[in-house]
C-alpha cells in the first residue's frame, strides 16, 4: 500500500527544505486560527505536526543514500 506522504524521498534530504515544509504548515495553521477558521487551523497544524514527526524524528538520510545506490546502473 502506498503511503500518503513519502518522507524519505530525496527531495527532503536537505535540512532547509524539511524546515521550510514543516514551518510553512505550522505558520499557515496559526494564521488560519487567527483569522477565525478553526477547521483549517487544525488541519494545517496537524499536517505540520505530521511533517515534523516524519521529517525530523523518523527521517533516515541513510535510507535515501541506499536507495540512490540501488537505482544507479553499473557503469
Amino acid at each position: 500500500m502506498n503511503k500518503l506522504f513519502d518522507f524519505n524521498h530525496p527531495f527532503f534530504k536537505p535540512l532547509w527544505i524539511r524546515i521550510l515544509v514543516t514551518g510553512a504548515c505550522l505558520v499557515w495553521g496559526v494564521f488560519e486560527f487567527m483569522t477565525g477558521a478553526p477547521f483549517w487551523g487544525v488541519l494545517f497544524c496537524g499536517l505540520g505536526a505530521m511533517a515534523a514527526y516524519g521529517l525530523f524524528v523518523t527521517f533516515d538520510p541513510d535510507q535515501i543514500e541506499r536507495a540512490e545506490k540501488d537505482n544507479r546502473p553499473d557503469v
